[in-house]
């Protein structure tokens, strides 16, 4: 890769994550009416539907289970998506779904993320380890760390993959799930024309049954949210917010304080530091 190419690579890196940011900065005022859906596990749907959908059967992060729960009114858009998936000899593979708010704040600092991250803000910067402030920037445009900008923590996103039916092997999008770097937005022109293609065809089945793509992530897509509220440019009040959930009881409460950061800078600059021996780099 010749310096000209790493230059317009990390031009084009800077420009997506400063428009992420920006974008999350718009979310934080834009309205939300509770609509009070409780929510629905997906498997179940699936099984009942008969159709074929795979499920991560990774930790989310440390010990925590990942979540395989959307609101209600969701559901039959997610089963007609995985039908039409099937129809065209695919496969959807959630990645993600529901996240409590304890889930999204320590996601981000998963040492797996975390360090990918860092290592892009690192050659971002030239060489230098980033201030708190501007790392948590970043981390905020690829790990929302409010409530109400993380549409996982409104159970109206998932994350996925896309498999091929007959043999299960994954459909190229240019990088595995959470990649973190210049091929990471949805239509970034450095993933390779078919992963390219492959993207705006996966992006075409979810968003014709209304799931928009997040335009800073290529595997991210919600539905009902100030997301995609925004995207759509309904001008209409998000229905679904930031909840706690109460699995045994299957009640949801509106997040108190959805505009709260689930991280401080005190926070990011210890995980700086830490992050910084795991890679090496004094």
């Amino acid at each position: 890769m010749n310096q000209t190419d790493q230059d317009a690579r990390r031009q084009y890196w800077t420009q997506q994550m400063e428009e992420g940011y920006e974008f999350m900065e718009r979310m934080l005022e834009y309205p939300v009416q509770e609509c009070g859906e409780t929510l629905a596990s997906l498997p179940d749907a699936v099984a009942a539907a008969g159709v074929e959908v795979e499920f991560s059967t990774s930790k989310v992060v440390g010990d925590f289970d990942r979540i395989y729960y959307l609101r209600e009114g969701l559901i039959d858009d997610f089963i007609a998506i995985a039908r039409d998936m099937n129809a065209r000899g695919w496969v959807l593979k959630v990645e993600d779904g529901f996240r409590t708010t304890t889930i999204q704040k320590y996601l981000a600092r998963k040492p797996n993320v975390f360090d990918a991250i860092l290592q892009r803000v690192i050659w971002e910067c030239g060489g230098q380890a980033p201030a708190p402030d501007f790392m948590l920037r970043r981390v905020t445009s690829l790990c929302a760390t409010y409530p109400k900008i993380g549409t996982h923590m409104s159970a109206s996103a998932i994350d996925i993959s896309v498999l091929r039916r007959d043999d299960r092997s994954e459909i190229d999008r240019g990088g595995p799930y959470l990649e973190m770097s210049e091929l990471t937005p949805m239509t970034s022109p450095f993933a390779a024309p078919q992963a390219q293609e492959n993207r705006r065809q996966i992006r075409e089945v979810m968003e014709r049954h209304g799931f928009m793509a997040y335009p800073y992530e290529f595997w991210h897509f919600n539905k009902g949210d100030v997301y995609a509220e925004e995207l759509n440019k309904t001008g209409q009040p998000a229905r679904y917010g930031a909840v706690h959930w109460d699995a045994a009881n299957n009640t949801i409460t509106p997040v108190p304080n959805p505009t709260q950061s689930l991280q401080s800078n005190e926070e990011i600059q210890r995980e700086i530091e830490v992050s910084l021996g795991r890679l090496g780099v004094v």
